[in-house]
């Protein structure tokens, strides 16, 4: 079985690409021209340069393929020019499945995130069925996500075997950019966030979200989408436990999201002037408000998902950042 995967110099997309050699694939990465591919450096794969405004790259990397694992996607919070967002998650999207249709792809597994998840008002977990539109979306990265899984599910009404995935916060070896979580683990680690506001996360090991993947195409039912996640956890209990794990004090203060927001908002306003982007963002802090709670029940009822316990994730993560000299020991 021959599989392309986008985005397998990234963070989950490398996790896919172990897993899929490890199970015994034929694995082609979908990686632009000077990208960092330090991720896939010692896999046993091939390489298709291209990039998904390119369509005719698209179709060159699709060729012979059995399978598409489509994880490629801009994750930015914040971004100064939000356009981008919508180019390479939503149009990307739209393309690639059209290549894989033509190219007469088997099935196709399509990364989206909770992202795209409603957020029940009573607190309980969110799960595949709870209402949600567009509307919800907070910040142009979540619209983006959730536009471009609604592709993916126009894709499989109109005939292509699709699969959609919703990975929670995974945590783990191989967040080179980092993406916002990563760096909010390396900024506890390294003792660089004093404060907190109250919140909560799904956290789940990167790995574990990466064989979620490969059962979805095994088990997955046809335009139907599976949370990938973990353990539900607040911000205080994940820096009390990157703390253990590093032997440092966690921090007691608690910022309102009311304090912090201003705070934000100059923080992207001096971004925006030296054009480097901050460590805090508006859409960050407004997506905090809610906690990001979810139930990968149906995932572990129909695909056969597990997932270990979140400190195992934080363990890896930390492991790896002291391995890249990111953290000191």
């Amino acid at each position: 079985m021959k599989a392309l995967v986008t985005g397998a110099t990234g963070f989950v997309g490398a996790a896919v690409a172990r897993a899929l050699i490890q199970e015994g694939w034929e694995v082609r990465a979908l990686a632009r021209k000077g990208s960092d591919r330090r991720n896939i450096q010692h896999l046993a794969l091939a390489v298709a340069e291209g990039d998904l405004a390119d369509r005719a790259s698209l179709d060159r990397a699709l060729t012979g393929c059995d399978a598409l694992f489509h994880v490629a996607a801009d994750y930015r919070l914040g971004a100064f020019d939000p356009k981008q967002l919508y180019q390479t998650n939503v149009e990307g999207t739209r393309s690639i499945l059209e290549a894989s249709r033509q190219a007469g792809v088997r099935r196709v597994v399509y990364t989206s995130s909770v992202a795209t998840m409603g957020i029940p008002k009573d607190g309980t977990p969110g799960n595949e069925d709870t209402a949600v539109g567009v509307a919800d979306m907070i910040g142009h990265y979540k619209r983006s996500k959730f536009l471009a899984e609604q592709v993916a599910r126009e894709a499989a009404l109109a005939g292509l075997s699709v699969v959609i995935v919703n990975p929670s916060t995974p945590i783990g070896p191989g967040d080179i950019k980092p993406t916002p979580t990563g760096q909010l683990v390396l900024d506890a680690a390294a003792g660089r966030m004093p404060a907190y506001v109250d919140t909560g996360l799904n956290v789940v090991h990167v790995d574990d979200v990466a064989a979620g993947h490969l059962l979805a195409f095994h088990r997955g039912r046809v335009g139907e989408r599976y949370i990938l996640g973990g353990q539900d956890l607040s911000l205080r209990d994940i820096l009390v436990a990157i703390a253990g794990i590093v032997g440092r004090k966690p921090p007691s203060i608690r910022l309102p999201t009311g304090v912090v927001l201003p705070i934000a908002y100059v923080a992207e306003a001096f971004a925006r002037a030296t054009g480097r982007p901050g460590r805090i963002t508006v859409e960050g802090v407004r997506m905090s408000r809610k906690r990001m709670f979810f139930s990968s029940d149906k995932a572990r009822r129909e695909l056969g998902y597990t997932w270990r316990p979140p400190i195992e994730a934080l363990r890896d993560a930390i492991a790896w950042l002291r391995q890249q000299g990111l953290l000191s020991h």
